[in-house]
């Protein structure tokens, strides 16, 4: 049975995947770019002009390089078994969504999905492994 452990992020994926008692580790990079906003008055004068910021512009855009890195995601795992999604933000949360709207085969594999801190990726083997030892039980 081949199970894998994934800690997302948006910055980067670390795919954990436990086949015949050995493990590999992969590294998926995001590319998904930081938006830092700068809006408001150009001035400091009360009145002065003000930037118009378009934020739908930068949200469009993330989510497009959200779905590239998502199917990136998807191609390294399309062939396991078990599958637990876990890591400190809502990144777990949005591949969730995606693959149960796009790859609905792959969404039902999800056995967990689990928030927890940002792990360096001994951490997340280790993680991986007593995840899968306590769900065999």
């Amino acid at each position: 049975m081949k199970r894998t452990g994934i800690w997302l992020d948006k910055e980067k994926a670390i795919i954990v995947t436990q086949y015949n008692g050995d493990l590999s580790v992969n590294t998926i990079l995001s590319n998904v770019e930081n938006f830092h906003v700068h809006g408001g008055s150009g001035t400091r004068l009360k009145g002065g002009p003000q930037d118009v910021v378009q934020d739908s512009k930068y949200l469009e855009r993330e989510k497009l390089q959200l779905k590239r890195y998502f199917q990136n995601l998807v191609s390294e795992i399309k062939d396991v078994d078990e599958i637990v999604l876990f890591g400190p933000a809502e990144a777990k949360n949005k591949f969730y969504k995606e693959l149960n709207i796009a790859y609905k085969d792959l969404s039902a594999k999800v056995k967990d999905i689990v928030k927890t801190d940002k792990m360096t990726k001994r951490q997340v083997k280790s993680w991986v492994k007593a995840f899968f030892k306590t769900e065999k039980l």
